[in-house]
């Protein structure tokens, strides 16, 4: 028999493993735009690719001994090291394919470090900084690229792949071992250094310009990635390592574009461009200073808690008349509180009350209960966790159309009539209105997209005064000129093997193969190897649907800002390709046990697999897996997708119905469960929206949520958003917003990009009367014969009002 302390701690631990999720502290998540390097060059190999490692090295000494000496790599100095290199780069360019792709198998020992020579796995990192940067300088990229568009446009290896039953990782070993170098030149030379000499600096601008620039079949290298991926999906080419090709994908857009903090850059300095007021505040950092709120209550808990009110009740009846009083006034607050998402039902509560509601919503007071609403401005301290003064995390904030709707319905409730867009006129109108008008315009914020709007309806409207619009070529701009034609493809080819990677997507015999980097030619025989490629074969498939959430998220937002209508043809494009579904689709799984899940094999990831001696493997340390509270590629994903689907929702009102009809609510509050703020910040967000179209039924039971929403999301001054008040005047018509918003895409990409279909009465013309004269014309002979009938019936015999000419 245990002591009660002792079978509490038991119970407990019970709970916590049966659930997992109901007493898990704060996921201690620091969201950014990649994962530690170490990470991300681990993933990039599948553990079926493992042997492949002793191959490269294997071909890399063979040739090192022949045309160098005994000595080791890592002893010779640096004019050996480029002699090599370049002639390396020489073999590259040999027809006999043997032999070519020995020489890329030496150039990738060569990208990974000569970890052979390497005692420890930061000496592997620190020889791989110092051959990439050395195998950039001698020009091995554009060879790479090179090599790689003579793969894709091989037509012998895709029909050989296609009408083969099963594909296998042999099949894509030359466009893997080109893959895996341009990719370990890409990670590498994009992790910043502060030891790097300034010619690294100066190397790693020039190679960013080029990436991001057509130099390669005049388009960016993007371009050429997402050709695969739509190539793959055709089925044209199932052989394509696909997990490679979005990493690469990703990392070229990331490094090309720029991550999370440099977006917030170019929207600092673009606000100051177009002369509006600075950000309100730095939303990463205040972000990253959130605390999570505690996880809602499910079904089982509800039973369990009622069950346990039993038992304390019952325990009740023993103790003090007092006592007994006191406890079931709290039972009465507790039952009151039954329905309660966020209702932090905790065994400890009988003993230890106090220190169990650090993270809970409860303790977080309610802002009407204070005398500040409003928040002072947030401090940016240079801890990452700010403390936050007593208010609300955001700063309000209100559109202009806001204060003209507020304006209208107060002008015909108090004088009875309206003044169109008129935001200034307040006579006849109460002393209140004229502060709450005051307040809302304090707090007005005009975003980057509506000044573009706006200045896109005057290049419509005054297509010949309008003057020409100067496009900055940067990255963005070239990237959106390059993936305009196809781009509706690419969204779909995204989505497809989204879908496929999916962990709730079931095996179907249509769908696309995303397997065929990691399947080895020979199928597992034992026990252990057959766990071995589950855990394999998992792992890959959460490695792309990171890829892909983090691409799609990337160009959404480096659209926006470089042009809302970018931003909103993709967008669109997603919407028509029923991503909204899809990412709910997505979330409808066990959330928690996604993002605890164990698979990676830590002994096997590079480059730790290379510089240690592997340990035994058994089926009791597999199945254990890494002893982390969370796996981070996983929850990157997550908020990736939550992210995105906030932003294809944001402000449109048929696909926020879409959301409502998908039935999301109950999906995204079971992914409120992951106790990690940011996570919660945009599963909230998502709930907002929708929470007026949900019933006032939902929203009695849902009172905790409705609380957080209060207290984690931004708020809109004179946003209904928890009543249901407008309904009747919103009627839900998808088709209708939807065309209005792609005639509005249309004219822009027709205005911008597409310069032969020119509107001919906008053609300049030659109206110089010297000219004109001037030129010859090649009359008919006919013509020439009835020259004298032609004056007179067309000149001589019509009446000219010289008076009407003349005004």
């Amino acid at each position: 028999m245990l002591p009660n302390k002792g079978r509490g701690e038991f119970v407990r631990n019970q709970r916590k493993d049966s659930e997992g999720f109901s007493e898990s502290p704060d996921l201690e998540f620091e969201y950014a735009d990649t994962d530690k390097w170490a990470a991300e060059l681990s993933e990039l190999y599948s553990y079926t690719e493992g042997p492949e490692f002793l191959l490269n090295r294997k071909c890399f000494e063979e040739d090192f001994r022949t045309h160098v000496s005994d000595k080791k790599w890592t002893e010779l100095d640096a004019t050996q090291h480029r002699a090599h290199a370049m002639r390396l780069l020489d073999g590259l360019e040999v027809t006999a394919r043997e032999r070519r792709l020995k020489v890329a198998r030496a150039i990738l020992y060569m990208a990974q470090g000569t970890f052979a020579e390497c005692s420890s796995e930061a000496e592997v990192q620190h020889w791989m900084r110092y051959n990439v940067f050395l195998l950039l300088e001698v020009g091995t990229f554009s060879a790479l690229v090179e090599l790689l568009n003579m793969e894709i446009d091989n037509s012998a290896a895709c029909s050989s792949a296609v009408r083969k039953p099963a594909i296998s990782l042999a099949d894509s070993t030359d466009l893997r071992v080109l893959l895996n170098i341009m990719y370990l030149m890409v990670e590498t030379i994009h992790q910043e250094d502060p030891a790097d000499t300034p010619e690294w600096r100066a190397t790693r601008e020039t190679f960013k310009a080029e990436l991001g620039s057509p130099l390669f079949n005049n388009e960016p290298i993007s371009v050429m990635l997402f050709g695969m991926v739509t190539k793959f999906c055709s089925g044209h080419a199932p052989h394509f390592p696909m997990k490679k090709v979005l990493l690469l994908l990703w990392k070229s857009i990331l490094f090309t574009l720029g991550g999370f903090e440099q977006l917030q850059n170019i929207k600092v300095r673009k606000r100051e461009e177009l002369g509006l007021p600075p950000l309100p505040e730095d939303s990463i950092r205040v972000i990253r200073s959130m605390r999570a709120a505690s996880p809602p209550a499910s079904a089982s808990d509800l039973i369990e808690q009622q069950q346990k009110r039993a038992r304390r009740e019952h325990k009740v009846k023993n103790t003090k008349a007092s006592r007994k009083q006191a406890l079931i006034k709290q039972d009465n607050l507790d039952a009151f509180n039954e329905k309660d998402p966020y209702k932090t039902d905790d065994p400890r509560e009988d003993e230890e009350d106090n220190d169990d509601n650090d993270n809970s919503l409860e303790t977080e007071t309610f802002p009407l209960e204070r005398d500040e609403v409003m928040p002072p401005p947030i401090p940016h301290p240079p801890s990452e966790r700010v403390s936050f003064p007593k208010g609300l995390p955001w700063a309000p904030k209100v559109r202009e159309k806001d204060i003209e709707n507020f304006l209208e319905s107060s002008r015909s409730k108090f004088i009875g009539y309206t003044l169109g867009n008129d935001t200034d006129t307040v006579v006849g109108l109460p002393r209140p209105i004229h502060e709450s008008i005051k307040t809302l315009k304090q707090h007005k914020y005009v975003s980057i997209a509506e000044i573009q709007i706006a200045k896109e309806e005057e290049y419509q409207k005054t297509p010949l005064s309008g003057g020409e619009e100067e496009v900055e070529m940067c990255a963005t701009e070239i990237l959106y000129q390059g993936i305009l034609p196809s781009l509706p493809q690419y969204m779909i080819a995204l989505l497809k093997i989204l879908l496929a990677a999916a962990p709730t997507s079931k095996a179907k015999t249509d769908s696309i193969n995303i397997l065929a980097d990691v399947l080895p030619e020979e199928m597992p025989t034992t026990v252990l190897q057959s766990m071995k490629l589950g855990v394999d074969v998992n792992r890959h498939k959460e490695i792309i649907v990171k890829a892909i959430s983090a691409i799609l998220l990337l160009l959404l937002k480096h659209f926006k800002l470089n042009h809302i209508y970018q931003f909103e043809y993709m967008a669109q494009h997603l919407v028509f390709a029923n991503c909204i579904p899809l990412i709910l689709k997505f979330f409808n799984q066990n959330i928690m046990a996604y993002i605890t899940a164990k698979n990676s094999i830590s002994v096997l990831d590079f480059p730790y697999c290379v510089v240690h001696e592997l340990p035994e493997l058994t089926a009791e340390s597999l199945e254990a897996g890494d002893n982390n509270q969370f796996c981070w590629r996983n929850l990157f994903s997550c908020i990736n997708l939550l992210r995105i689907l906030n932003k294809l929702t944001k402000w449109k009102h048929s696909r926020t119905m879409m959301l409502v009809v998908f039935k999301s609510a109950p999906i995204l509050k079971r992914a409120l469960k992951v106790k990690q703020a940011m996570m919660q910040l945009y599963v909230l967000k998502l709930l907002k929206v929708q929470t007026k179209y949900l019933g006032r039924q939902w929203r009695k039971s849902n009172m905790k949520t409705m609380s957080a929403i209060y207290q984690k999301v931004r708020h809109r001054l004179n946003d209904d958003w928890a009543y249901g008040n407008d309904l009747d005047a919103r009627p839900w018509d998808f088709q209708a917003e939807e065309c209005a918003l792609r005639a509005n895409i249309e004219r822009f990409n027709s205005r911008r990009y597409d310069k032969n279909q020119s509107n001919p009465d906008f053609l300049p013309v030659d109206n110089c009367l010297q000219s004109v004269l001037g030129q010859r014309v090649d009359l008919p002979e006919d013509f020439q014969m009835n020259y004298d009938l032609w004056l007179e019936r067309e000149v001589f015999s019509k009446p000219i009002s010289w008076e009407e000419l003349l005004q």
